[in-house]
Protein backbone atom coordinates (compact mmCIF):
# COMPACT_ATOMS: atom_id res chain seq x y z
CA UNK A 1 0.00 0.00 0.00
CA UNK A 2 1.53 2.52 2.32
CA UNK A 3 2.07 4.96 2.71
CA UNK A 4 5.00 1.08 1.87
CA UNK A 5 4.42 -0.10 3.11
CA UNK A 6 3.67 2.21 3.71
CA UNK A 7 3.43 2.51 5.35
CA UNK A 8 3.16 2.91 5.80
CA UNK A 9 3.74 2.46 4.44
CA UNK A 10 2.97 5.02 3.70
CA UNK A 11 2.75 5.01 2.43
CA UNK A 12 -0.32 -2.50 3.22
CA UNK A 13 -1.11 -5.48 4.99
CA UNK A 14 -1.78 -9.22 9.95
CA UNK A 15 -0.47 -11.98 9.50
CA UNK A 16 -3.28 -13.76 7.25
CA UNK A 17 -1.61 -17.48 7.22
CA UNK A 18 -2.73 -19.73 4.55
CA UNK A 19 -2.53 -23.09 5.48
CA UNK A 20 0.29 -25.42 4.05
CA UNK A 21 1.11 -28.58 4.29
CA UNK A 22 3.97 -30.26 4.84
CA UNK A 23 5.77 -30.41 1.44
CA UNK A 24 4.19 -26.41 0.90
CA UNK A 25 7.80 -24.95 1.36
CA UNK A 26 9.46 -27.05 -1.34
CA UNK A 27 6.42 -26.26 -3.59
CA UNK A 28 6.26 -22.50 -2.91
CA UNK A 29 10.10 -22.01 -3.71
CA UNK A 30 9.46 -22.74 -7.22
CA UNK A 31 6.79 -20.11 -7.23
CA UNK A 32 7.28 -17.27 -10.15
CA UNK A 33 7.41 -13.56 -9.53
CA UNK A 34 3.72 -13.56 -11.26
CA UNK A 35 2.74 -16.41 -8.97
CA UNK A 36 3.85 -14.59 -5.62
CA UNK A 37 3.17 -10.90 -6.30
CA UNK A 38 -1.07 -12.64 -7.41
CA UNK A 39 -0.63 -14.31 -3.76
CA UNK A 40 0.49 -11.30 -2.02
CA UNK A 41 -2.58 -9.38 -3.70
CA UNK A 42 -4.78 -11.75 -2.59
CA UNK A 43 -3.22 -11.88 0.99
CA UNK A 44 -3.83 -8.04 1.62
CA UNK A 45 -7.77 -8.33 0.51
CA UNK A 46 -7.64 -9.12 -3.38
CA UNK A 47 -7.06 -6.74 -6.14
CA UNK A 48 -10.67 -5.80 -6.67
CA UNK A 49 -10.49 -4.74 -2.60
CA UNK A 50 -7.62 -2.81 -3.67
CA UNK A 51 -8.98 -1.32 -6.91
CA UNK A 52 -12.28 0.21 -4.81
CA UNK A 53 -9.85 1.85 -2.54
CA UNK A 54 -9.58 5.57 -3.80
CA UNK A 55 -9.06 7.14 -0.42
CA UNK A 56 -7.60 6.26 2.70
CA UNK A 57 -6.66 8.24 6.18
CA UNK A 58 -4.23 7.08 9.26
CA UNK A 59 -3.84 8.56 12.91
CA UNK A 60 -1.87 7.55 15.11
CA UNK A 61 2.00 8.71 16.24
CA UNK A 62 5.52 8.80 15.32
CA UNK A 63 8.75 8.74 17.09
CA UNK A 64 10.80 11.70 16.84
CA UNK A 65 13.92 12.58 18.87
CA UNK A 66 17.03 10.36 18.84
CA UNK A 67 17.94 11.36 15.39
CA UNK A 68 15.39 12.59 12.63
CA UNK A 69 12.06 12.04 12.35
CA UNK A 70 12.00 11.76 8.52
CA UNK A 71 13.33 8.65 8.73
CA UNK A 72 10.15 7.20 10.49
CA UNK A 73 7.76 6.89 7.39
CA UNK A 74 8.33 4.27 3.82
CA UNK A 75 6.48 3.04 1.51
CA UNK A 76 7.23 1.41 1.09
CA UNK A 77 6.60 2.05 0.64
CA UNK A 78 3.99 0.40 -0.99
CA UNK A 79 2.36 3.72 -1.17
CA UNK A 80 3.80 5.47 1.58
CA UNK A 81 6.29 8.20 0.22
CA UNK A 82 8.48 9.69 3.30
CA UNK A 83 8.29 13.00 5.29
CA UNK A 84 10.35 15.37 3.95
CA UNK A 85 12.22 17.69 6.32
CA UNK A 86 9.59 19.20 8.25
CA UNK A 87 11.67 20.70 10.67
CA UNK A 88 11.11 18.61 13.29
CA UNK A 89 12.13 18.19 16.93
CA UNK A 90 15.40 16.49 17.56
CA UNK A 91 16.82 15.10 20.84
CA UNK A 92 17.57 18.53 22.07
CA UNK A 93 14.56 20.22 20.79
CA UNK A 94 12.61 17.35 22.60
CA UNK A 95 14.14 17.37 25.81
CA UNK A 96 14.86 14.07 26.08
CA UNK A 97 18.33 13.82 25.88
CA UNK A 98 18.86 10.92 23.11
CA UNK A 99 15.60 9.56 24.54
CA UNK A 100 12.77 9.00 21.80
CA UNK A 101 9.42 10.80 22.12
CA UNK A 102 6.29 10.23 20.06
CA UNK A 103 4.35 13.02 18.20
CA UNK A 104 0.79 12.62 17.04
CA UNK A 105 0.25 12.83 13.58
CA UNK A 106 -2.85 12.82 10.57
CA UNK A 107 -1.86 10.94 7.20
CA UNK A 108 -4.65 11.57 4.68
CA UNK A 109 -4.18 9.81 0.75
CA UNK A 110 -6.17 9.93 -2.14
CA UNK A 111 -5.79 8.75 -6.15
CA UNK A 112 -3.67 9.38 -7.61
CA UNK A 113 -0.72 9.81 -5.81
CA UNK A 114 -2.22 12.81 -3.35
CA UNK A 115 -0.71 12.52 0.00
CA UNK A 116 -1.07 15.09 3.19
CA UNK A 117 0.59 14.59 6.54
CA UNK A 118 0.57 16.62 9.52
CA UNK A 119 2.52 16.39 12.45
CA UNK A 120 2.04 18.31 16.23
CA UNK A 121 4.57 19.29 18.63
CA UNK A 122 4.97 21.86 21.04
CA UNK A 123 1.30 23.44 19.89
CA UNK A 124 2.77 23.20 16.62
CA UNK A 125 1.67 21.59 13.22
CA UNK A 126 4.58 20.99 10.42
CA UNK A 127 2.81 20.16 7.31
CA UNK A 128 3.58 18.37 4.25
CA UNK A 129 1.03 17.95 1.13
CA UNK A 130 1.59 16.55 -2.52
CA UNK A 131 -1.00 17.67 -4.79
CA UNK A 132 0.35 14.54 -7.56
CA UNK A 133 2.54 17.25 -9.35
CA UNK A 134 3.56 19.90 -6.73
CA UNK A 135 4.62 19.61 -3.15
CA UNK A 136 4.78 22.03 -0.48
CA UNK A 137 5.98 21.80 3.36
CA UNK A 138 5.24 24.31 6.45
CA UNK A 139 8.16 24.23 9.12
CA UNK A 140 7.31 25.98 12.56
CA UNK A 141 9.93 24.05 14.10
CA UNK A 142 12.35 25.64 12.62
CA UNK A 143 10.44 29.13 13.24
CA UNK A 144 9.45 28.96 9.35
CA UNK A 145 6.09 30.32 8.74
CA UNK A 146 6.11 30.31 5.20
CA UNK A 147 5.48 27.66 2.63
CA UNK A 148 8.15 26.17 1.09
CA UNK A 149 7.89 24.01 -2.42
CA UNK A 150 9.44 20.65 -2.41
CA UNK A 151 13.17 20.26 -3.81
CA UNK A 152 13.57 18.00 -6.51
CA UNK A 153 15.20 15.71 -4.42
CA UNK A 154 11.77 15.22 -2.89
CA UNK A 155 9.42 15.66 -5.47
CA UNK A 156 11.16 12.78 -7.53
CA UNK A 157 10.24 10.24 -4.61
CA UNK A 158 6.78 11.31 -4.43
CA UNK A 159 6.28 10.80 -8.60
CA UNK A 160 4.58 7.35 -9.62
CA UNK A 161 3.80 6.32 -5.80
CA UNK A 162 -0.04 5.36 -4.76
CA UNK A 163 -1.84 4.62 -1.66
CA UNK A 164 -1.60 0.83 -3.32
CA UNK A 165 1.85 0.70 -3.29
CA UNK A 166 3.83 -1.02 -6.31
CA UNK A 167 2.81 -4.76 -6.59
CA UNK A 168 -0.99 -4.02 -7.74
CA UNK A 169 -1.44 -3.66 -11.28
CA UNK A 170 2.40 -3.34 -11.68
CA UNK A 171 2.55 -4.79 -14.99
CA UNK A 172 0.10 -2.00 -16.19
CA UNK A 173 2.44 0.65 -14.30
CA UNK A 174 5.28 -0.59 -16.30
CA UNK A 175 6.79 -2.34 -13.67
CA UNK A 176 8.87 -5.72 -13.94
CA UNK A 177 9.43 -7.60 -11.24
CA UNK A 178 12.18 -11.20 -10.94
CA UNK A 179 12.50 -13.21 -8.05
CA UNK A 180 16.33 -12.74 -7.05
CA UNK A 181 15.80 -15.64 -3.75
CA UNK A 182 14.78 -15.91 -0.25
CA UNK A 183 16.11 -14.32 2.72
CA UNK A 184 15.06 -14.47 6.34
CA UNK A 185 13.12 -11.55 7.91
CA UNK A 186 12.66 -11.27 11.47
CA UNK A 187 13.34 -14.94 11.88
CA UNK A 188 10.94 -16.11 8.84
CA UNK A 189 11.92 -16.45 5.42
CA UNK A 190 10.47 -14.48 2.61
CA UNK A 191 11.04 -13.84 -1.35
CA UNK A 192 12.90 -11.33 -2.37
CA UNK A 193 11.65 -9.59 -5.07
CA UNK A 194 13.09 -6.83 -7.67
CA UNK A 195 11.08 -4.28 -9.09
CA UNK A 196 12.22 -2.31 -12.04
CA UNK A 197 10.00 0.77 -12.55
CA UNK A 198 9.75 2.05 -16.87
CA UNK A 199 12.00 5.06 -15.93
CA UNK A 200 14.73 2.40 -14.57
CA UNK A 201 14.57 2.60 -10.92
CA UNK A 202 15.53 -0.17 -8.47
CA UNK A 203 13.50 -1.31 -5.42
CA UNK A 204 13.39 -4.72 -3.56
CA UNK A 205 10.43 -5.85 -1.66
CA UNK A 206 10.47 -9.10 0.35
CA UNK A 207 7.00 -10.87 0.97
CA UNK A 208 6.48 -13.78 3.74
CA UNK A 209 6.75 -17.34 2.18
CA UNK A 210 3.96 -18.31 4.43
CA UNK A 211 1.47 -15.27 5.22
CA UNK A 212 2.36 -13.60 1.41
CA UNK A 213 2.50 -10.17 3.28
CA UNK A 214 4.90 -8.11 2.08
CA UNK A 215 6.72 -7.50 5.38
CA UNK A 216 9.67 -5.56 4.65
CA UNK A 217 10.49 -3.05 2.11
CA UNK A 218 13.26 -1.01 0.56
CA UNK A 219 12.62 2.62 1.38
CA UNK A 220 14.03 5.45 -1.16
CA UNK A 221 17.74 6.08 -0.68
CA UNK A 222 18.10 8.98 1.91
CA UNK A 223 21.72 11.58 2.15
CA UNK A 224 23.08 11.64 5.64
CA UNK A 225 26.30 12.73 6.95
CA UNK A 226 27.14 12.56 3.54
CA UNK A 227 26.93 9.63 2.15
CA UNK A 228 23.67 7.93 1.18
CA UNK A 229 21.80 5.34 2.88
CA UNK A 230 20.27 2.61 2.24
CA UNK A 231 16.37 2.72 3.78
CA UNK A 232 14.60 -0.21 4.71
CA UNK A 233 10.79 0.30 6.29
CA UNK A 234 9.38 -3.36 8.37
CA UNK A 235 6.17 -4.31 8.21
CA UNK A 236 3.77 -5.78 10.98
CA UNK A 237 0.38 -5.79 13.02
CA UNK A 238 -1.19 -6.17 10.19
CA UNK A 239 -5.28 -6.00 10.49
CA UNK A 240 -7.67 -5.81 8.13
CA UNK A 241 -9.84 -2.70 7.20
CA UNK A 242 -13.04 -2.77 5.23
CA UNK A 243 -11.57 -6.17 3.28
CA UNK A 244 -7.84 -4.58 2.68
CA UNK A 245 -4.53 -5.54 4.91
CA UNK A 246 -2.99 -2.57 6.39
CA UNK A 247 -0.11 -2.67 8.59
CA UNK A 248 -0.52 -0.76 11.82
CA UNK A 249 3.24 -0.66 12.82
CA UNK A 250 5.91 0.48 10.81
CA UNK A 251 9.90 0.49 11.36
CA UNK A 252 11.76 2.49 9.52
CA UNK A 253 15.70 1.30 9.68
CA UNK A 254 18.57 3.57 7.96
CA UNK A 255 21.70 1.68 6.96
CA UNK A 256 24.63 2.81 9.30
CA UNK A 257 22.15 3.72 11.82
CA UNK A 258 21.28 1.67 15.35
CA UNK A 259 18.43 3.54 16.55
CA UNK A 260 15.06 2.58 14.43
CA UNK A 261 12.05 5.10 14.12
CA UNK A 262 8.60 3.39 14.55
CA UNK A 263 5.18 4.69 13.54
CA UNK A 264 2.32 3.28 14.99
CA UNK A 265 -1.10 3.39 13.71
CA UNK A 266 -4.28 3.86 15.85
CA UNK A 267 -7.15 3.98 13.24
CA UNK A 268 -6.98 3.65 9.58
CA UNK A 269 -9.99 4.25 7.62
CA UNK A 270 -10.84 3.41 4.12
CA UNK A 271 -12.57 5.55 1.56
CA UNK A 272 -12.86 8.68 4.40
CA UNK A 273 -14.26 11.78 2.00
CA UNK A 274 -11.43 13.90 1.24
CA UNK A 275 -11.61 17.30 -0.53
CA UNK A 276 -9.24 17.76 -2.89
CA UNK A 277 -8.38 21.42 -1.15
CA UNK A 278 -6.90 19.43 1.25
CA UNK A 279 -4.03 18.59 -1.11
CA UNK A 280 -3.56 22.15 -2.32
CA UNK A 281 -1.22 24.57 -1.24
CA UNK A 282 -1.44 25.30 2.19
CA UNK A 283 -2.17 28.53 2.98
CA UNK A 284 -0.34 30.29 6.11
Amino acid sequence: MLRQTVGVGIFTVLAMSFAVGADAPAASAKLSATEIVDRNIAARGGLQAWRSVQTMSWTGKMDAGGGSVERSRRVAEGRRGHVSKMGLPDNKDAGKGDQQVQLPFVMEMKRPGKSRIEIEFAGKTAVQVYDGTNGWKVRPFLNRKEVEAFTADELKSEQGKDLDGPLVDYAAKGTTVEVEGIEPVEGHDAYKLKLTTKSGAVQHVWIDKQSFLDVKVEGTPRRMDGKMRTVWVYQREFRSVQGVMIPFLLETAVDGYHENHKMIIEKAVVNPKLDDNLFAKPKV
